[in-house]
């Protein structure tokens, strides 16, 4: 056998070797994984409440009859216990964050020591028992359509001189309006969101969200 074919073997044997001796990590097991304290403390007190546990976007996820109560999120400076119909939580004390600018249905409670998820660990079972009555319920949280939001003059301005540009972006699902609403609003300045104006159009007219 020649000498580069044997090398090539070796190597992809080694290879082979090394791959079939390594460990794959689920979320909560990898070596990079922030806050695990916190995260088996939460971990407990939603499964107290009982709630099934699932792996859902690589985090742990807490549902009833397949439908999603809590998630657990961490982040470089907190861990946190997303609701995923916070808005709909009475929220005596509180504790509640709002999620980003334009989400409107989930909340989440924050912390950054296994000492405040201990503490807490009766208000945070309370606010999950009335996640779950709220789901038994069949409460839903009213979202804000596409049309309550002020569009950006720069959109407003392609609507209302381009016939095709409207019709096509009038047939795009709310959610699709409202992520190019978000995108182009998000610019500073007036020249930067008529240029995404101008970036979206070929999507748009396909009937694309912005992510599509």
């Amino acid at each position: 056998m020649p000498a580069k074919t044997s090398t090539r073997i070796a190597t992809k044997t080694t290879t082979a070797a090394k791959t079939a001796g390594k460990v794959r990590h689920s979320p909560l097991e990898h070596p990079r994984h922030q806050y695990p304290l916190e995260t088996e403390a939460l971990q407990e007190i939603a499964r107290s409440c009982g709630l099934t546990e699932e792996m859902k976007w690589g985090k742990p996820c807490y549902t009833l009859a397949g439908k999603n109560i809590v998630l657990i999120q961490r982040f470089n400076n907190y861990i946190a216990l997303m609701f995923f119909k916070g808005a709909l939580l009475q929220d005596r004390e509180k504790l509640l964050f709002r999620v980003g600018e334009h989400m409107q249905a989930p909340r989440q409670l924050r912390f950054t020591t296994v000492a405040e998820v201990t503490s807490l660990k009766p208000t945070i079972q309370a606010y999950i028992h009335e996640a779950v009555e709220l789901e038994r319920s069949g409460a839903k949280v009213k979202l804000k359509s596409a049309s309550e939001y002020e569009l950006p003059a720069e959109l407003q301005a392609k609507l209302s001189t381009d016939p095709e540009f409207k019709k096509a972006f009038a047939a795009l699902t709310a959610g699709r309006q409202k992520g190019y609403i978000f995108q182009i609003a998000a610019a500073k300045r007036s020249t930067t969101r008529a240029s995404r104006v101008e970036k979206y159009t070929p999507q748009i007219l396909a009937g694309k969200g912005i992510n599509d």
